[in-house]
Order: C-alpha cells, then sequence, then structure tokens
C-alpha cells in the first residue's frame, strides 16, 4: 500500500509521486507552500490555523523525509490540502473513518481539520511514515486523530469504520480488496481518482460485487469551492462488506472478543493506538 512495498510500485496515499505533475507556471520556490488560498478559511473553520501548519510540515519535514515531491510544493494548497479536503461534503455526521496506506497523511489529514467531529485513523504499514503522521497529529493537537501502522488486510475484524478512504495507493480493484473488509454494513470507500476513474470502476464491477458493494459511482467533490473539483469513486457496501472471507474473519474476531472501533482518546504513546 505505498511505493517501497506493493509489487506494482504505485505510490503511497500522502507519498506524492514527483513525476506524475506536469511543470506547470512559475510559483513559491520549493520549500514555500505560498499562501493559503481565502477558500482555505471557508473549507477548515476554526482549524484554519491548524491547516497552515500542516501544509508547512509537507512543505519542510515531507519533502526532507521523501513523502512529498519538491516540485508538489508550490501547489500543496490546490492539488493536495484542498483537494483531499472537499471529502468532508460525503461524510455523515460523528463517522468514523480510515485512511488506508495514508502516507503523509491525504487524504485523513485534511478531512480530519475540516470535520472535527469525524474520528479519523491513519493506516500506515511504514514506520517512517507513522513517526511522521504522529509528530503532525501531536504538534497539530487532532484529538480526532489517531495514527496506527499496519497493513489494512491484518486489521480486519480488529477495526470496523463507517468510511474507508484512499488517494493514489492501488488500482481499485485492489484498494477494494483491502479495504471494504474494514467497512460497517452499509459503509462507503471514497478513492480519489483521476481520469482513469471510469475505466477503473468498469474494470471492478464483478468484483466489488463479490466484495459486498452494492451501488457504486464516479462523483465530484469540491464543485463551487475548488477550480478544479476532486473526482471520487464512491463504493457502497451492502449488509457483509468484503464478502465471505472478511465476514468470516470478523466473526472469529469477534468470538475472540478483538474488534474494536476506532474512538477519540484511545492512543498508545506518540498518538498510536496500542496493537493487540
Amino acid at each position: 500500500m505505498d511505493t517501497e512495498s506493493t509489487a506494482d510500485g504505485q505510490p503511497g496515499a500522502g507519498a506524492v509521486n514527483p513525476a506524475a505533475a506536469g511543470e506547470g507556471a512559475p510559483s513559491p520556490a520549493a520549500g514555500e507552500p505560498g499562501e493559503a488560498p481565502a477558500v482555505a478559511r471557508k473549507v477548515f473553520g476554526e482549524r484554519f490555523d491548524a491547516a497552515v501548519r500542516y501544509t508547512e510540515l509537507l512543505a519542510t519535514a515531507g519533502v526532507q523525509r521523501g513523502l512529498i515531491g519538491p516540485r508538489e510544493v508550490p501547489r500543496l494548497w490546490d492539488r493536495h490540502v484542498l483537494n483531499c479536503a472537499v471529502l468532508a461534503e460525503l461524510l455523515p455526521a460523528g463517522a468514523t473513518l480510515c485512511d488506508v496506506g495514508s502516507g503523509a497523511g491525504l487524504p485523513g489529514i485534511p478531512v480530519a481539520l475540516a470535520r472535527p467531529d469525524v474520528s479519523v485513523t491513519l493506516l500506515e504499514p511504514l514506520l517512517r511514515r507513522t513517526t511522521f503522521l504522529e509528530e503532525v497529529v501531536r504538534e497539530l493537537a487532532l484529538e480526532n486523530v489517531t495514527v496506527l501502522r499496519g497493513r489494512a488486510e491484518e486489521m480486519v475484524g480488529k477495526l470496523s469504520v463507517d468510511v474507508v478512504t484512499a488517494r493514489a495507493v492501488a488500482p481499485l480493484d485492489r484498494l477494494a480488496g483491502w479495504g471494504m473488509p474494514l467497512l460497517r454494513p452499509h459503509g462507503q470507500m471514497l478513492a480519489l481518482k483521476g481520469d482513469s476513474a471510469e475505466q477503473e470502476l468498469a474494470d471492478s464491477r464483478a468484483g466489488l460485487t463479490k466484495l459486498g458493494a452494492v451501488e457504486w459511482s464516479v462523483i465530484s467533490v469540491g464543485e463551487g469551492t475548488l477550480e478544479t473539483s476532486t473526482r471520487v469513486v464512491q463504493v457502497k457496501a451492502g449488509e457483509s462488506p468484503g464478502g465471505v472471507k472478511a465476514a468470516t474473519r470478523r466473526a472469529k474476531a469477534a468470538r475472540a472478543g478483538r474488534t474494536a472501533a476506532p474512538r477519540t482518546g484511545e492512543r498508545g504513546r506518540g498518538g498510536r493506538r496500542r496493537g493487540r
């Protein structure tokens, strides 16, 4: 679920691939994300200052640790932070959310900033990335965010949420195999995709059905807020997210008393939930 460990070489959700971006027009130099757009105050409200600080951390520590490409820095606000934050439009009040392959925290941290009522788990397998995420969570005092090191496959029966999000983690069929089993009945998976969204969805329909999906579509969020809206593949689950195998694993975990939904405040040292 990240650049360093997946066979298909897909970048992790927050590990922005510099080669994926064009040169663009001259902007602030690398290391300077530029002034926050006026719309950021509307999107983040009382947490606007925290969003500014997060963007600064992406532009500095994020680049230094290889989580963000230097050429992405001038467009962090429009192409990454705000692009992710508008997912908040799709979330029910008080939802629990797992950001699979969170990387540098995209989209999980912008969503958590925009929606303090949503409990967000940032799930990431690489230590250097979870270390960065824990530092960000502490510095921004994000009480609604938990950092968890691990892979989605390992969390079936241990983690159960209303919403799974992912950005640039893997092709949709593979992503669904990781994310759908983490959903509660009638939950939804939200995958940020670009121009390939419709084709990926068309290629994945049979697999989605086997994974317990009952409805899917490509939608746009942020229209009227962003200059370029965010394209999202929305997959809604039925009674048995993840299909038969996931249901069996969840049942075994429930009998063993290991099922746990993320709740604010249940963290281990450094903001990370203690493993079981």
